[in-house]
């Protein structure tokens, strides 16, 4: 089954900058329906009023990280399943360990490009 480019994907990161450069790569790769949290509890909220079809968040973030926020949604018994992509500076492996015991679906290391979320999220939702 094709994915449906008019799922919504919610990107969660404190810097604007980095809000705009994301939202123009799922651009690019054709998806438009697309919102935008600036920390972790502020997507949390958004999420429980409208559960998005994929999360796609930054990692460092106050006063709610990107993990923080990860291991929130995985306990949530109404949006534990929704696919999320951690986006990262840091590749440490201690922080992959991290990511994957709270239950990522996959990890993306800044800076990237569209060929490299295109990647990423086809391993998360499948081929488009």
């Amino acid at each position: 089954m094709a994915v449906d480019k008019e799922m919504n994907v919610l990107i969660v990161d404190d810097y604007k900058t980095m809000l705009r450069i994301i939202r123009n790569l799922l651009k690019q790769l054709g998806f438009n329906n697309v919102e935008e949290a600036t920390d972790g509890s502020m997507a949390l909220s958004m999420m429980r009023q409208q559960k998005p079809d994929l999360v796609i968040s930054d990692w460092n973030m106050e006063p709610m990280t990107g993990l923080q926020l990860l291991k929130e949604v995985r306990t949530d018994d109404t949006l534990q399943d929704v696919p999320f992509i951690m986006v990262t500076a840091e590749s440490k492996t201690e922080n992959v360990i991290a990511a994957k015991q709270a239950g990522v679906n996959n990890y993306i290391v800044k800076p990237f490009n569209a060929a490299t979320l295109k990647q990423k999220m086809e391993s998360v939702i499948g081929a488009f």
